[in-house]
């Protein structure tokens, strides 16, 4: 039986009770000589054909940093930002169109630090399916969902440890022609773990 949104949002709820950071951007810790950039993603979900389905995007090749990677809408917070949900919810706005009053934010997940020095704190969000996005063509070259029973099923992705880092690189198998890797791979296993779907 597929979660509903109230339980996706009650187990977000006990995980962030278990696991509690801060509320906002003001106390973010970082790391000794390392200056880390706070940031927010949005993981949106949305239910068609009896399932949920994780939105993704592929960023084009005329981006600053992680060209052509699969991520989540999200990016750097702005000035007078005080929370990683109105990160999320403007630079979902800004690279795909979808409309902060569209989105249902049901929590988040644990802050992410990743290896280009962002704190990012992913966002779980509900929008209604189907949806007309409005791409930014010099950010995102397409958007496209995977099912989340897709998604989590161990035989699809693959996960090893890095010999000169603490952290494992996860790794799905291709979906539709495109590669899950790297930090949004790894949100999405955090995400897969937390709802006790892995």
């Amino acid at each position: 039986m597929p979660l509903t949104a109230d339980q996706i949002t009650q187990k977000l709820q006990a995980a962030h009770a278990k696991d509690p950071d801060s509320d906002g951007y003001a106390e973010m810790p970082v790391l000794a000589d390392t200056v880390l950039r706070c940031a927010a993603v949005l993981l949106p979900l949305t239910w068609f054909n009896d399932d949920w389905h994780v939105l993704f995007t592929r960023r084009t090749d005329r981006v600053e940093s992680h060209k052509g990677q699969v991520s989540f809408p999200g990016g750097a917070c702005d000035e007078g930002e005080t929370t990683p949900e109105q990160t999320a919810l403007r630079e979902a706005e800004e690279e795909i169109g979808l409309l902060p009053s569209d989105v249902r934010v049901l929590g988040r997940l644990s802050r992410m630090i990743t290896v280009s020095s962002y704190r990012v704190s992913p966002i779980v969000g509900v929008f209604p399916w189907p949806y007309t996005f409005k791409v930014s063509g010099a950010e995102v070259a397409r958007v496209f969902t995977i099912p989340l029973n897709w998604l989590a099923d161990r035989h699809n992705y693959w996960e090893f440890s890095m010999r000169e880092s603490e952290r494992s690189l996860i790794a799905y198998h291709p979906f539709d022609g495109e590669l899950l890797w790297g930090a949004t791979a790894r949100m999405t296993v955090s995400f897969l773990k937390t709802m006790e779907l892995l």
